[in-house]
């Protein structure tokens, strides 16, 4: 059995909000200056946290995700994507505990850090708090085991960091620094969590800040030898098919929400991804047997979608003539006869389904799913169960009824336009959780292109 050393180490928070993000940013970009080899990896579902990681490395983010998969395939990631001379950093998610449905602590990053035998260290924002801060830190560290070896502060002064590290000491959590409060960061907000990093022209200059400050009082290469101290895991090879189906892939700013996995699992089965975008390109690419649709903020840019007329004749036509189709919640809007936008605006879109998508201003079906497919379908056979995750605040005036979808909780309802050649819903899909989702879209993508 053959072992890598991966070098690890998972930034967790107490809370949503509390900084988790900037700090792992400010860590991925100072490592780095100091040109050690990184790959940055997000505990859970999230899309755009893993933008952000991409931004400040300039190399793919990877999701590590318990309700997706197992434990030995998250190790498996790992080990596959730290660089045998580099460091791996995980992003948490949510608060340190918070799992599944709130109830559990089962896919939480405190999960995820026992699960790959990973060091864990607490980001703490101890605003309105001194010695109080010892008594959450006491839970924190006691609540259940874990693997949590320390803490950073995150928008506090120089002044008051001796007092936070005292208290941390005394609980047995060593302190490796703090952030102060930058007025030159701020990464604005909107319904689906944070702007994408794309959209930020600032964001090298403001990364380089972070980095700056990170330095002066992080202790960074205390953080180094830290993941240094995680064990060795187990390293599986992984072999790439020839390339021989061409997918044509939406890429643009209304379309950017993808897993990479998902990418690089298709990668292995031979697919050769051909971006295009749905935006400003005329027509879909040439020679391609598939299509694959992601989600992202269709809604932002539904003027310039709805005016590139000849693009979505093109898709229409494509999925008429029975094109095999993967499209996910904002790829599933695109697709609809029109979205009517919060101010009341109806843009036509591509008519493939024949209903309109309309924005709202609360969250609709929110959460990890596990879907059963209700007929053989593009991705599944009938009775199959697919685990899966929804998070938008637009609602279709008829979501489908081809799989049915049930939360942790119980709560259950109807989704999904699938059949032989289509999947279009808002669920988000994870391929590696059911690689039969691959092969079976693969295989009529071949079928499609002749190549079977």
């Amino acid at each position: 059995m053959n072992y890598s050393a991966c070098p690890r180490l998972l930034i967790a928070g107490t809370n949503s909000g509390c900084g988790k993000t900037t700090i792992v940013n400010s860590i991925l970009r100072a490592i780095q200056k100091q040109n050690i080899a990184l790959c940055g990896f997000k505990c859970g579902p999230d899309y755009i946290d893993p933008m952000f990681h991409k931004a400040a490395l300039g190399i793919p983010s990877y999701n590590l995700d318990l309700f997706f998969l197992n434990e030995k395939e998250c190790k498996n990631l790992l080990v596959k994507h730290t660089p045998s001379d580099g460091i791996g950093i995980i992003e948490g998610v949510m608060g340190f505990y918070d799992g599944v449905s709130g109830t559990t602590d089962i896919a939480s990053s405190a999960h995820l850090a026992r699960a790959t035998d990973t060091p864990s260290v607490l980001v703490v924002n101890p605003k309105g708090q001194s010695l109080s801060m010892g008594a959450m830190l006491y839970g924190f560290k006691n609540f259940a085991p874990n693997t949590l070896k320390g803490v950073i502060f995150n928008e506090i002064s120089e002044g008051m960091y001796p007092l936070y590290k005292k208290i941390a000491q005394e609980i047995g959590l060593k302190s490796y620094g703090y952030l102060p409060k930058i007025k030159q960061i701020e990464i604005p907000s909107r319904h689906l969590g944070l702007v994408t990093a794309d959209e930020l022209c600032s964001l090298q200059k403001q990364l380089d800040i972070l980095a700056d400050e990170a330095k002066k009082s992080i202790d960074i290469a205390g953080l180094i030898e830290l993941a240094k101290t995680a064990p060795a895991l187990e390293n599986k090879s992984y072999k790439t098919k020839d390339k021989s189906i061409r997918i044509a892939i939406a890429k643009d700013k209304a379309f950017c929400f993808y897993y990479q996995d998902n990418l690089d699992l298709l990668c292995e089965h031979s697919a050769e991804l051909v971006p295009f975008s749905p935006i400003n390109d005329k027509y879909l690419p040439e020679n391609v047997s598939g299509l694959y649709i992601g989600g992202g903020y269709p809604e932002l840019y539904a003027e310039q979608l709805s005016n590139n007329k000849s693009m979505l004749l093109s898709i229409n036509s494509a999925i008429n003539n029975k094109m095999p189709t993967i499209a996910e919640c904002g790829g599933f809007m695109y697709l609809h006869s029109s979205i009517t936008t919060l101010d009341g605006i109806n843009y036509p879109m591509a008519d493939v389904i024949k209903t309109t998508a309309q924005m709202t201003n609360k969250l609709q079906n929110f959460g990890y799913i596990t879907m059963t497919s209700q007929k053989d379908c593009l991705i599944a056979k009938k009775g199959e169960s697919i685990n899966a995750h929804e998070f938008h605040y637009s609602k279709s005036e008829n979501s489908g009824i081809d799989f049915y979808a049930q939360k942790p909780n119980g709560k259950s309802w109807s989704c999904v336009y699938a059949n032989d050649t289509i999947y279009a819903g808002y669920p988000h899909l994870y391929f590696r959780n059911n690689k039969n989702i691959v092969l079976r879209f693969l295989n009529s993508c071949a079928k499609f292109g002749g190549n079977l």
